[in-house]
């Protein structure tokens, strides 16, 4: 087979080995993507070197593509969002700051999560900027019974603003209320059973409480199991390289990068898979 995948840990991971570049540009090439993906959360393609175009044209093989980024000045749709702290190109980079946490994308929407993340490293930065990933669908099926069963009819509630509680203090004043007021609030189960049949988690810094428990008792269930599910064994950090292409399981996983200096030039560029299936 010209596609095959390593294994990079034993609960999440897999490298991706191809004989020809051309032979990841197919229909075959996208069904074993997204297969894996599912199965093992992060899919790391070291060194692709992927121009713009291609990145949407393997979106859209393995997809279909979710388009997410509007243009400020136009108003367009746009195919590939820039992750940058640079103001100049990112003129509300407090979102990405908020990415300093672990969280899952596309939690406050009123449609469904994306699917999978797909993110280009066109430059890195010289410390920091790795990228960690949690599998929640293997924090779950590790959990003990008994907090399955305490966990199973609860749910928590999401926002924007929870999201980036962590920076606050860093929103400037005139532009608080229009960058943490974006999005909806919403409840959502924290054990998402997936039409697979599958169970993962639905946490991370969008959850802000639990329904029915105190403020503090819900909150520190929420921060446990987030430090539950970024343990070792159901973690992984990613080092970028130039030219790196990662996909990611965003329905079963939470991500977060190491912190990083805004003036380090750091860029990635997303696109996304659409959600075919609400949280439930």
């Amino acid at each position: 087979m010209a596609i095959r995948f390593e294994n990079l840990k034993p609960k999440i991971g897999a490298s991706v080995v191809w004989d020809s570049r051309e032979d990841l540009f197919t229909e075959e090439a996208a069904k074993l993507i997204r297969e894996k993906v599912e199965e093992r959360t992060v899919l790391v393609f070291p060194k692709l070197n992927l121009s713009d175009e291609e990145q949407v044209q393997i979106t859209e093989l393995i997809g279909p593509r979710q388009m997410m980024h509007v243009d400020r000045e136009t108003g367009d749709l746009k195919d590939i969002y820039q992750v940058t702290l640079d103001r100049k190109l990112n003129p509300q980079p407090e979102y990405v700051l908020g990415t300093f946490f672990w969280h899952m994308d596309g939690i406050t929407v009123d449609a469904p999560p994306s699917f999978a993340t797909l993110l280009s490293c066109r430059r890195k930065a010289p410390e920091g900027g790795q990228t960690e990933f949690a599998s929640t669908y293997a924090a779950y099926e590790g959990l003990p019974d008994a907090e399955k069963v305490q966990l199973a009819e609860l749910k928590a509630v999401h926002s924007v603003k929870a999201s980036l509680s962590h920076i606050a203090d860093a929103i400037p004043q005139r532009e608080y209320d229009a960058v943490t007021k974006i999005g909806l609030i919403k409840e959502h189960p924290i054990v998402w059973t997936h039409g697979s049949g599958r169970k993962s988690m639905v946490i991370g810094t969008t959850a802000d409480h639990v329904v029915g428990q105190s403020i503090a008792a819900g909150r520190a269930m929420l921060v446990r199991l987030q430090e539950w599910a970024a343990q070792p064994d159901y973690s992984y950090r990613h080092q970028w390289e130039e030219g790196d292409f990662v996909v990611w399981d965003n329905t079963g996983a939470m991500h977060r990068v190491i912190p990083y200096d805004a003036r380090s030039g750091r860029m990635m560029h997303r696109t996304s898979i659409a959600g075919t299936e609400a949280v439930s």
